[in-house]
C-alpha cells in the first residue's frame, strides 16, 4: 500500500519530464546536453537504490536519467546495490547478525565490519538493506532528526529493512524498504543503467569473479555504463562487453589514494590521460578536480581537465553532488548554482553529473542552463528582499541592496530604526548587537527592555547617528550557532548602513518596481523616547516624492500604492508555516489562508525564504527552487520575501516556471503538501499537532499610537554610580577606573 501511494504521486511529474529544445548548443564532448546520473536513485531522500529511490528518480528527473548502482557481491555471487563495502555503515545488519563482523584488508587498509561476501543473498534480502553516509549536521529547523521509533521496535515491527543515517535526511523511511539487487534496479526500467564496480581486486582475492558477473549481467540485462577505479578490471572487461552498447569509465578517487593495479596515485595517473583512452571512453572525477575549492571555501580558477580530456575524446563525469552537503560560498547554498558552474560556463561543460538529488540536476540541465532571463509577466509573484540580499552581504547595507537589484529583486525593503537624535535608517532590528559590531564598543549601553525583547540588547535609540556610522555591518547566519552554515565570510563586515533618505534615493535612481517599509516599536519610541518614527517615514517618502508616484509601490506590512487614490491595495505578510505547516520535516497540508485572503482582495507575501537546506521541508528535496515553485506556481502567493533573490529570480524569470511551457519540456513541479508524509507508515508518522486557536478581533487590531512624549530628565545619581562611555553616560553600577564627569 505504501509503495503505490508513492507511485501515484509521481505520475504527473513523469509525464512532463521529456527532452528540452534541441536548439541548445553544449560544450560537452558530443555536443549533446549533459546526462543526469542518479547515484543509487534518489538517494538524497530515500535509502540508496531502494525501490522508492529508483522510482522517485525516474518520476522527478529528465526523461533520459541514468540510474547508477554501486555493485557489491554476496557469498553466492549475487549482485546487490550498495555504496559502502561495509554493510553496517548503511544497514542495520549488525543488529541481526551480532557475530558477523570481520576484518579484511581492502586496497591496503584494514577495515572491520559486516561485508556482503560473508552472507548469502537469501540472508541479506530477507531482512537487510541500506542507509546513506552520515553528515555532521544535526540541526534541522523544520524537523526532528531523532528516529520516530526506536531501533528495537523497528526491528520487531518491520524486520530488517532499509534505513538512512544522514542526519539531515528523513529517518522516517528507516526499516521500511528491502535491499535491492542489480536485477531489482534494472527491473525498474531506467532509461539507462550504470554499474559501478568499486572493489574488483578485493572480491578477486576472496574467490568471487566480478568479471564473470559483469559478462552475464551485460548479456542478459543490458548495462549502458560500467565504471571502476581499478585499471586492471577495466582492461579485462574490455574484452567481454560490447563497447558499442556499454561505455567503460575510469573512476578517479582522491588524488593521494593508490590505484591497486599500477600502485600509482590517482593524482599521478591524472597526468597521463592518453593512457586511459586505451581502455576507457570516459572518466569520473570528484568535482574539485574541475573546480578546486581553496582553504577559505571559495572557488579557485577551473583546471584544464575537462578540455584536456575532450581533446583526447574522453567524456568527463563529475561526481560528489548533493543538495545537503556544504559547498563553496560562491554558490550561496543554492545547489542549482553549483550544477550550472559545471555545465553552463563559457569554457566547457562536463558530460554528466552524478548526484544524490537528480531532480535538482535535471532542473539545472533542462531549465536553467543556456536560458536567458525572461521579463516578468503580469500577475507573476513579486521578489521582495529581506534586508536586501542579506544571504550574500551584510543586511541593510548599500552592498546588500545593490546585490539584490543585480540579482533581479522587484522590491527592496527597509526596516526603519531610529537613532537617539532622530535619524531614520535601515536595519533589521532595533537591537544593533547582531547586525553590527556594536558589542565591541558600546556594551556599557546594554540594557533590558521587556516591551521590545526579553534578552538584553544595545538599542539604536540609545546611540547617536554619528556613533552608528562608526560601526561596521556584520553578516550573520541564523544557523551559525546551531550546526554551522556561515554565510560569505569574505563580505562579513563590508558595506555601509543607509539612512531612510539614502535608501529611497537608491530606489529612485535604480527605478525599482517598489519598496517595502517596515515599522516596528512605534508606540514605545513615541511614549518612551520622544521619537516619532511614523512622521519620519512620511516625511522621507514625501521628500522622495513617493507619495506622488503611481508607478512605484511602497508596501509596509500592508502594501500601499501612493497615487491619487491613497490606498488602492492591501497585502499581508505570512510566515511560511502559516501557509504550509510542517511536522518533523514533512509538510502536512496547505492551509486555506491564501485563498481566503485573495477572496477578500488582499495580496499575500510569504516570509522568509532562505537557501540553506536545513530550512527546507523534506518535500522540497533540499532544493530552495522547489520551495519557491510551491509557494508561487503551486499555491499562488503574490510575492516571496527572500534573503537570496538570485535564486527566486532564476526560477521566476525562466520558462520552466510558466504553465504555458511546451509539452516536450521538463517542468519544475511544485511539491504537493502532505503527499510525502503519506508514504510513511502510520505507526512511524509523527503525532498530529493540536489545532491553532481561532483569532478574534482583539488579537489582530492594534490600539492607536500614543502621543509623542519627550522622555523625562534622568534622575540624579551619585558620583560612584555614574558611568560613561564616550558621549554616553547613565546611572548604573560603577564599571571603570575612569569615572565620568
Amino acid at each position: 500500500m505504501i509503495k503505490y501511494l508513492l507511485l501515484v504521486s509521481l505520475v504527473i511529474h513523469a509525464t512532463l519530464a521529456n527532452s528540452e529544445s534541441a536548439s541548445k548548443k553544449w560544450l560537452t564532448l558530443n555536443g549533446q546536453r549533459p546526462s543526469v546520473i542518479a547515484r543509487g536513485g534518489f538517494s538524497g531522500l530515500f535509502p540508496e537504490s531502494s525501490d522508492f529511490a529508483n522510482q522517485m528518480a525516474l518520476g522527478t528527473s529528465v526523461h533520459d536519467v541514468v540510474v547508477l548502482c554501486n555493485l557489491q557481491l554476496t557469498k553466492d555471487g549475487v549482485g546487490i546495490c550498495q555504496g559502502d563495502i561495509r554493510l553496517d555503515n548503511t544497514t542495520n545488519i549488525a543488529m541481526l547478525f551480532e557475530k558477523g563482523s570481520k576484518t579484511y584488508r581492502v586496497n591496503g587498509q584494514d577495515l572491520t565490519g559486516w561485508f556482503a561476501l560473508d552472507f548469502t543473498a537469501d540472508q541479506l534480502l530477507a531482512n537487510v538493506s541500506c542507509k546513506s553516509q552520515k553528515l555532521n549536521f544535526v540541526f534541522i529547523e523544520t524537523c526532528s532528526c531523532v528516529p520516530v521509533i526506536s531501533a528495537e521496535i523497528r526491528i520487531n515491527v518491520l524486520k530488517e529493512k532499509l534505513g538512512m543515517n544522514i542526519f539531515s535526511r528523513p529517518s522516517a523511511f528507516d526499516g521500511m524498504l528491502p535491499m535491492s539487487t542489480v536485477d531489482d534496479v534494472r527491473n525498474s526500467n531506467p532509461p539507462a543503467f550504470w554499474l559501478n564496480v568499486q572493489y574488483d581486486a578485493f572480491y578477486t582475492e576472496n574467490k568471487l569473479n566480478v568479471t564473470n558477473y559483469i559478462q552475464k549481467a551485460t548479456r542478459l540485462q543490458g548495462v549502458n555504463y560500467i565504471s571502476s577505479p581499478e585499471i586492471g578490471f577495466l582492461r579485462r572487461t574490455n574484452g567481454v562487453v560490447n563497447k558499442a552498447k556499454t561505455k567503460l569509465i575510469f573512476v578517479f578517487l582522491d588524488k593521494k589514494a593508490t590505484e591497486p593495479t599500477t600502485n600509482q596515485t590517482y593524482g599521478s595517473i591524472l597526468g597521463n590521460l592518453a593512457t586511459i583512452k586505451t581502455f576507457a571512453s570516459g572518466i569520473v572525477v570528484p568535482k574539485d578536480y574541475i573546480w578546486p575549492v581553496n582553504a577559505a571555501n571559495y572557488l579557485d580558477a577551473p583546471t584544464s581537465l575537462v578540455n584536456d580530456a575532450h581533446k583526447l575524446g574522453l567524456e568527463v563525469y563529475a561526481s560528489g553532488f548533493a543538495n545537503d552537503f556544504t559547498t563553496s560560498y560562491n554558490y550561496s547554498y543554492d545547489p542549482s548554482a553549483e550544477y550550472l558552474q559545471f555545465i553552463d560556463n563559457s569554457q566547457f561543460s562536463v558530460d554528466g553529473l552524478i548526484t544524490d538529488f537528480p531532480p535538482t540536476a535535471s532542473e539545472a540541465v533542462a531549465c536553467f542552463a543556456q536560458y536567458p532571463d525572461i521579463k516578468p509577466t503580469k500577475g507573476q509573484a513579486l521578489i521582495i528582499t529581506h534586508n536586501g540580499a542579506s544571504g550574500v552581504n551584510a543586511g541593510s547595507t548599500d552592498l546588500a541592496y545593490q546585490q539584490a537589484l543585480e540579482d533581479g529583486a522587484d522590491i527592496i525593503d527597509c526596516s526603519v530604526q531610529m537613532s537617539k537624535d532622530g535619524v531614520a535608517f535601515c536595519l533589521d532590528s532595533v537591537d544593533v548587537t547582531g547586525d553590527t559590531t556594536a558589542a565591541a564598543t558600546f556594551m556599557s549601553l546594554s540594557t533590558t527592555i521587556p516591551e521590545i525583547q526579553q534578552p538584553a540588547g544595545i538599542f539604536s535609540f540609545d546611540l547617536l547617528w554619528s556613533d552608528i556610522q562608526t560601526l561596521q555591518p556584520q553578516l550573520t547566519s541564523p544557523f551559525e550557532n546551531k550546526g554551522g552554515l556561515p554565510r560569505n565570510p569574505a563580505n562579513k563586515n563590508k558595506g555601509k548602513f543607509l539612512t531612510l533618505a539614502e535608501f529611497l534615493e537608491l530606489a529612485r535612481v535604480k527605478a525599482v518596481t517598489g519598496i517595502l517599509i517596515n515599522i516596528e516599536n512605534a508606540a514605545y519610541l513615541a511614549s518612551q523616547k520622544g521619537l516619532d518614527i511614523v512622521s519620519a517615514v512620511n516625511t522621507a517618502l514625501s521628500n522622495a516624492t513617493f507619495d506622488k508616484q503611481s508607478t512605484q509601490k511602497s508596501p509596509d506590512p500592508i502594501r500601499r500604492h501612493f497615487s491619487a487614490v491613497q490606498v488602492s491595495e492591501y497585502a499581508v505578510t505570512l510566515p511560511r508555516f502559516s501557509i504550509v505547516p510542517t511536522i518533523d520535516g514533512f509538510t502536512t497540508a496547505t492551509t486555506k489562508v491564501v485563498n481566503e485572503m485573495h477572496a477578500a482582495n488582499i495580496s499575500v507575501y510569504v516570509t522568509v525564504l532562505r537557501n540553506e537546506f536545513v530550512t527546507l521541508a523534506f518535500d522540497y528535496f533540499a532544493d530552495p527552487t522547489i520551495e519557491i515553485a510551491t509557494y508561487t506556481s503551486g499555491i499562488g502567493v503574490d510575492g516571496i520575501i527572500t534573503e537570496y533573490p538570485a535564486t527566486a529570480s532564476r526560477y521566476l524569470r525562466n520558462p520552466c516556471s510558466s504553465d504555458s511551457m511546451p509539452e516536450s519540456s521538463y517542468s519544475i513541479i511544485p511539491a504537493e503538501a502532505g503527499s510525502l508524509l503519506k508514504t510513511v507508515p502510520e505507526e512511524t508518522q509523527p503525532p498530529a499537532s493540536s489545532p491553532t486557536p481561532a483569532l478574534d478581533v482583539a488579537d489582530v487590531v492594534d490600539p492607536p499610537l500614543p502621543a509623542v512624549t519627550k522622555p523625562a530628565s534622568p534622575t540624579s545619581c551619585n558620583f560612584s554610580s555614574f558611568k560613561c562611555r564616550g558621549k554616553h553616560c547613565k546611572c548604573g553600577p560603577f564599571f571603570s577606573s575612569n569615572r565620568g564627569v
